[in-house]
């Protein structure tokens, strides 16, 4: 099949112009993308068919204007990613059914307290889980690194024991993303991740969105989240060095309170290497491409599919609400279409 590119005038610019348009993240059994106007989740149910939740994009950097100032949007645009994960992931949940499926203890904490106890108990797990974090990323690594500091009999100078650290909280980081990802479903989630990658690049490679043409795109995308983590990290390092207290629980206040700045300066890094590509941008994120290895996996056509809805769904002005379904093979559609699937399926596989 021949590649389809995008006939506008002037091609480049056309092709430029798709640059960080879009941008998205897997979901349980689907894919969240998120275009200028608004951002559509789109999942595969159990029984095969595809359904999308679309909502509007908005951010409050567009009502509040020094909101989207160098460094305080990257911040915003952290919180506002958060809490959109939050609603989509919810959304991907119940279109699997999840919600029906209330353990015996549940139905009675709901009988007896309501949906109010439920609030809090989520609540409650939020904090801890961002306690937790706190613990693994920031006082473990400083407790880890003093306790070198004691075998080796010395104390290290500001800018090693930085060093040290984060080597520590890159390590961590990379032995939790691989024991997740032994995980069926959590491997399940990276292929929905590779096929989110690939739809991109074919969407900004000015190609036709097909199941055939994503299948030939990367899968290691530079403005991918866990590039994002990964340069927070090699940020947070640098930044790190000039704190020039041995005070354990000092440094991890410190270290709480220039977290912004590390959010924000890692946004502005990321948004800068989507747009451009020199020799400090490759080595920069290059240990967050390598990473992606580990958090991306090559998808099969189904989940290719969902990739395609999502992001057709999510750029409106360039794609019609008749054309989003357009070469994608529903349950419905299966008699007309199933060789064609099952051929790019195991093509994918192999």
């Amino acid at each position: 099949m021949k590649d389809k590119k995008c006939s506008c005038p002037d091609k480049a610019d056309a092709l430029k112009s798709r640059i960080g348009k879009v941008g998205g993240q897997a979901v349980l059994e689907g894919v969240m993308m998120r275009g200028p106007k608004q951002y559509t989740t789109a999942v595969r149910t159990p029984d095969g068919n595809i359904v999308t939740d679309t909502h509007p994009n908005t951010s409050i950097k567009d009502r509040i204007h020094f909101l989207g100032w160098p460094i305080i949007r990257g911040c915003v645009n952290f919180v506002e990613m958060m809490k959109l994960s939050m609603s989509t992931l919810t959304f991907s949940a119940e279109a699997q059914g999840f919600e029906e499926e209330e353990t015996k203890f549940e139905k009675w904490l709901s009988k007896h307290f309501g949906k109010s106890l439920i609030a809090v108990v989520a609540a409650i797990g939020s904090v801890l889980g961002v306690a937790l974090a706190l613990l693994l990323f920031m006082y473990l690594p400083i407790r880890v690194t003093k306790l070198i500091e004691y075998l080796c009999g010395t104390e290290f100078n500001q800018y090693l024991r930085a060093l040290i650290e984060g080597v520590l909280k890159m390590g961590i980081f990379i032995a939790y993303i691989a024991l997740i990802s032994l995980m069926p479903d959590i491997k399940r989630t990276f292929q929905y991740h590779g096929a989110e990658h690939k739809s991109i690049f074919c969407y900004e490679h000015g190609l036709e969105l097909t199941v055939e043409n994503v299948s030939r795109q990367g899968r290691l995308h530079p403005r991918c989240g866990t590039s994002f983590m990964v340069v927070m990290i090699v940020v947070g390092i640098l930044i790190s060095m000039l704190i020039q207290t041995d005070i354990v629980w000092l440094r991890t206040v410190i270290r709480l309170l220039i977290l912004p700045f590390i959010v924000g300066g890692g946004y502005e890094i990321i948004r800068y290497a989507g747009r451009h590509d020199n020799l400090f941008i490759r080595i920069v994120t290059k240990p967050g491409i390598w990473m992606q290895h580990l958090t991306t996996k090559e998808p099969t056509g189904d989940q290719i599919e969902c990739a395609i809805v999502a992001l057709k769904s999510a750029l409106p002005e360039e794609f019609p609400e008749e054309s989003i379904f357009e070469n994608i093979v529903l349950p419905d559609r299966k008699e007309s279409g199933e060789a064609e699937a099952s051929a790019v399926s195991e093509a994918l596989e192999k």
